[in-house]
């Protein structure tokens, strides 16, 4: 029985899953790593230490499931997108800490970008905006504030990589310096309708094409590892951005298809098909994949604070131990309060965009308490959800007259109250898949695909299996009173910014 083993890298932990040739799961292993955050607003991450952690559940993996290499078809990868690694090209060695998707120390390089006019070519180019989430400003901060680094980065002296492609580089021990065209996809480099790194956008953003890799398909030969790595050879045959495959693990191949992923943040992604909708309701236009050349679209939303909100509460705020506490508080809170937490620690993604805000609190009274500040952090996620339901639905015209659904997967997707809650507010119903880690089920299946041990994606969505469907519940105007009551909260945090 061949296996396939996917690296899932994240922002707060890396896991490895190994899969049986029908897709079902042998095993899987989770490490935490290190988080960094030197200045407000910034986000790094220690480059050896994700290395380390995806190696260290690689081998746990095939020790748990009792394979080794020779029984192991292909590697796919999934990880962290827009995350930026610079390194040594001769050493493999990083010139500085990832920086990583959440860091906003670029936010005055953006807001130049669009004072300046330069936003619609970017859009019209990239499918993206001006924001520091995204690669490119990162990397040219790394060349400016590392002595030497720029001069370096234009004699091809060092390279650049989002995750996958840092992580590539170090499974192939310098054979390889690729990615795919879902992590090219949002760099703020990458011209989405032509497929190729842009001139243009790498001179702007003052990024060296020698830094570059090259950007291959979803499903491709992206070389082999290092032997003594794993005792032997395996092949690498798929990577794809987390959101991205967890778009494919969820099996959203036709258009109008939505996933909904909820991890340290929440990435909504609308199969758009063949057509690229750019949005104008402030969502981004992205390749949802890319296989056998052919570039399939997605219109997507990313909320930054999502799981992240309940490690606030754990982490921060010492109001429970564990993330599934939260599920026993949230029941029992106070329904005659309308507490609503807008959880801007690192700025707001879509659809407002602005990265200067930070987080607030609103309706807090003398009686409230954990259950409360517990429901409100699940509620946020809820609340920023609809947010991108609508946008969606005013881009894209046929979810608004469809009975749509919604499929969700992550970490906070095993919360039966959350889910119920997003059913409620959305007034749509949501779908939990049996598989519930579908990051690293698509990067698997790309792989397998790749291989030739995995079926066409016509017949891998016929084997999607719902674990539960959570419809609505809500009545019109409770729903109307919660999400208006969200409105105002979010306009006045706004307005707070636009007062200073």
């Amino acid at each position: 029985m061949p296996y396939l083993l996917a690296i899932d890298q994240g922002t707060t932990s890396s896991r490895a899953m190994l899969f049986r040739d029908d897709l079902s799961v042998a095993a899987k292993v989770q490490q935490e790593y290190r988080q960094y955050f030197p200045a407000s607003g910034w986000v790094e991450h220690e480059p050896e230490d994700i290395w380390t952690s995806t190696l260290a559940t690689c081998r746990a993996a095939m020790r748990g499931g009792g394979v080794a290499a020779r029984d192991i078809a292909a590697i796919g990868i999934s990880n962290q997108r827009e995350t930026v690694v610079v390194w040594e090209r001769s050493t493999g060695q990083a010139i500085h800490r990832a920086i990583v998707w959440q860091d906003r120390r670029t936010a005055d390089v953006c807001a130049r970008l669009q004072t300046e006019g330069h936003e619609p070519l970017i859009a019209a180019r990239t499918g993206l905006i001006a924001d520091p989430y995204f690669s490119a400003t990162k990397i040219a901060w790394i060349l400016d504030h590392v002595s030497g680094a720029r001069e370096r980065a234009e004699r091809g002296e060092l390279l650049f990589g989002t995750v996958d492609c840092y992580l590539l580089w170090r499974l192939t021990g310098g054979a390889v310096h690729a990615t795919d065209a879902t992590n090219a996809s949002r760099t703020l480099l990458f011209n989405i309708h032509t497929g190729a790194w842009d001139d243009d956008l790498l001179d702007l953003l003052r990024v060296p094409r020698a830094m570059l890799p090259e950007v291959r398909d979803c499903a491709a030969d992206f070389g082999a590892t290092q032997c003594d790595l794993f005792e032997g050879r395996i092949a690498i045959r798929g990577i794809a951005g987390d959101q991205q495959a967890a778009t494919i693990g969820q099996a959203c191949f036709a258009p109008g298809m939505m996933k909904s992923t909820y991890g340290t943040g929440c990435f909504a992604l609308l199969n758009t098909g063949e057509t690229a909708v750019m949005s104008k309701h402030k969502l981004l236009t992205t390749i949802a994949y890319q296989l056998n050349g052919k570039r399939t679209y997605a219109l997507e939303g990313s909320i930054f604070v999502a799981g992240s909100a309940v490690q606030w509460l754990r982490d921060s705020l010492h109001l429970i131990e564990t993330a599934h506490d939260s599920d026993i508080l949230a029941p029992q809170a106070d329904e005659t309060q309308s507490v609503y937490l807008v959880p801007a620690f690192v700025g707001l993604g879509a659809p407002y965009w602005n990265p200067r805000v930070r987080g607030a609190l609103f309706g807090l009274t003398r009686n409230t308490g954990p259950a409360e500040l517990a429901q409100a952090a699940l509620e946020s996620v809820c609340y920023q959800t609809c947010d991108l339901w609508q946008a969606m639905r005013a881009d894209w015209p046929d979810l608004a007259t469809r009975d749509a659904s919604l499929r969700v997967d992550g970490g906070m997707a095993v919360s039966d109250w959350t889910m119920q809650r997003l059913a409620d507010l959305l007034k749509a119903t949501v779908d939990r898949p049996v598989i519930a880690e579908t990051t690293a089920l698509g990067a698997a299946y790309l792989a397998g695909f790749s291989a030739g041990i995995c079926p066409p994606p016509a017949s891998f969505a016929a084997q999607w299996q719902l674990d539960r469907r959570f419809t609505p519940a809500m009545d019109d105007a409770t729903r109307a009173e919660k999400l208006d009551g969200w409105s105002r909260a979010v306009k006045g945090l706004l307005a707070s910014d636009a007062d200073n």
